[in-house]
């Protein structure tokens, strides 16, 4: 469905009486910060990726990719260790990671 459609499905409802004012305001917010739900699990998540501050050994990385992603914080901490191990790529993107994604 288009944006559109959404929107006057929504609409829809809530002449009916199906939404409050307040549940059409946050569902058509919802709908026009662009998390839709047919949206891309991944493009959402990249867009919430935050380091963290409370889950954080180093520089927070590893708990904000967990926070966005759902995986476990300790299994990222093992992919970059891993990567490390390969010619340094794992320092290389945690530093990356660490310099331009913001904190939480």
């Amino acid at each position: 469905m288009s944006l559109v459609d959404e929107l006057a499905r929504l609409e829809d409802l809530r002449a009916r009486g199906a939404l409050t004012e307040d549940e059409f305001r946050r569902a058509k917010a919802r709908l026009l910060d662009g998390s839709a739900p047919g949206e891309i699990p991944a493009v959402s998540a990249v867009g919430r990726l935050r380091r963290s501050r409370s889950d954080r050994w180093i520089g927070g990385v590893c708990g904000g990719i967990a926070v966005a992603s759902g995986v476990e914080s300790w299994i990222w901490r093992l992919l970059f260790a891993v990567l490390f191990l390969f010619g340094g790529t794992g320092l290389v993107v945690y530093l990356l990671l660490w310099l331009f994604v913001p904190n939480e």
